[in-house]
């Protein structure tokens, strides 16, 4: 294969990986191409709670015609035997003659493992092609494995002045509905949707993916240390069809942690730091289930917590041409910040229109 049909492949697989985030967790959104001849002989992409894997799904669509094909794959294959068998295994005893994948596992069970045993079996292995992209697609994964906590993604909706409502309450809507599609788009690419206790109790929100024609929907996180939730709000009377998880305090009243667990609502009780919910013990609590992508919401005092403890990898804003004014509420609430030196930092990495609106998306800086 040439330099350029590698890439071409490759980046085919990383495509169909993408189709699985959100839907994989615990485990990587991987994709698999293989390719024979020149010709395109099976695909696959990981499976809702993470098995069956990319690879042995390829395989199965590929048949015989695997002997002496090169599979393109979206991360190392696993080297492991967990619930399922070793993909490597798997694409050694297809006869695959090459593999092409950009970047080690970072899990310590695979983590050079999977590459290595394909060499011994006296398969080519390429690596380092769309690594940059990879990284990104598997970041969550990679975060999770290396320090136990899901990748974070806060996303803003504000006023050019960065109001989110206001001062009577009103926010409904301050972006457009090309803004707002966008955003479900977004939650529908995460394990899961959070806010804080104050966004839950005054917006009363659904948190679902809605008009956009999916059978899943993400995980519901709210972070409210006293857990003192509207019992008759949306959540709570849909926790038992989408699932809800509420990270608390040891010190949140017992009859309402029975009351939740009623309602069919999953319980996390997280450290308590300053009066506060610790963010990175929340974050630690949802690693520790599973969770690999979050998606933040908001609002202002869960913003102000994460950004402070240095745990939002990425930021997404969307600002709209409307001015509120001071007495409107702020996107994030106060840091206790001196200096700006002390302000965390974020690099540009996307802005487009949408819809009369500006999309403008940061990685955190160095990441």
């Amino acid at each position: 294969m040439s330099a350029a049909q590698d890439r071409r492949y490759l980046a085919l697989a990383l495509s169909l990986g993408r189709r699985g985030q959100g839907r994989t967790w615990p485990n990587p959104a991987v994709g698999c191409v293989i390719v024979n001849d020149g010709r395109i002989v099976g695909r696959g992409w990981t499976a809702p709670g993470g098995r069956p894997h990319a690879e042995p799904q390829a395989l199965a669509q590929a048949g015989d015609a695997a002997r002496g094909a090169t599979a393109y794959v979206s991360l190392e294959p696993c080297a492991h035997h967990g619930k399922t068998p070793p993909c490597s295994q798997a694409l050694i005893d297809a006869g695959i003659a090459r593999v092409v994948a950009p970047l080690e596992d970072t899990d310590p069970r695979v983590s050079g493992q999977g590459f290595a045993q394909l060499r011994a079996a006296g398969i080519e292995v390429t690596t380092g092609l769309l690594a940059d992209q990879a990284e990104a697609d598997h970041a969550g994964f990679f975060i999770r494995t290396e320090q136990g906590r899901p990748f974070v993604t806060l996303k803003l909706a504000n006023s050019f002045d960065g109001r989110i409502a206001t001062a009577t309450g009103d926010s409904q809507w301050i972006t457009g509905p090309v803004a707002r599609r966008a955003v479900h788009a977004m939650r529908m690419r995460n394990d899961a949707v959070m806010v804080g206790a104050g966004t839950a109790r005054g917006d009363d929100p659904s948190l679902t993916v809605r008009d956009m024609g999916v059978d899943h929907q993400p995980v519901r996180v709210v972070v409210s240390r006293r857990l003192d939730l509207p019992l008759s709000g949306l959540l709570a009377r849909t926790a038992k069809d989408v699932p809800v998880w509420l990270c608390h305090g040891a010190d949140a009243d017992d009859m309402l942690q029975q009351t939740w667990d009623g309602l069919g609502a999953e319980l996390i009780r997280c450290d308590v730091t300053g009066g506060h919910l610790d963010p990175r013990s929340v974050l630690q609590g949802l690693g520790a289930a599973g969770l690999t992508r979050v998606f933040c919401e908001g609002g202002g005092a869960l913003a102000a917590s994460l950004l402070a403890a240095d745990l939002v990898d990425e930021l997404v804003g969307f600002s709209a041409g409307v001015v509120i004014g001071a007495e409107g509420t702020p996107a994030i609430g106060a840091m206790g910040l001196a200096r700006l030196v002390e302000a965390p930092r974020f690099e540009l990495i996307e802005t487009r229109d949408l819809g009369g609106d500006v999309l403008h998306r940061w990685r955190r800086s160095g990441g």
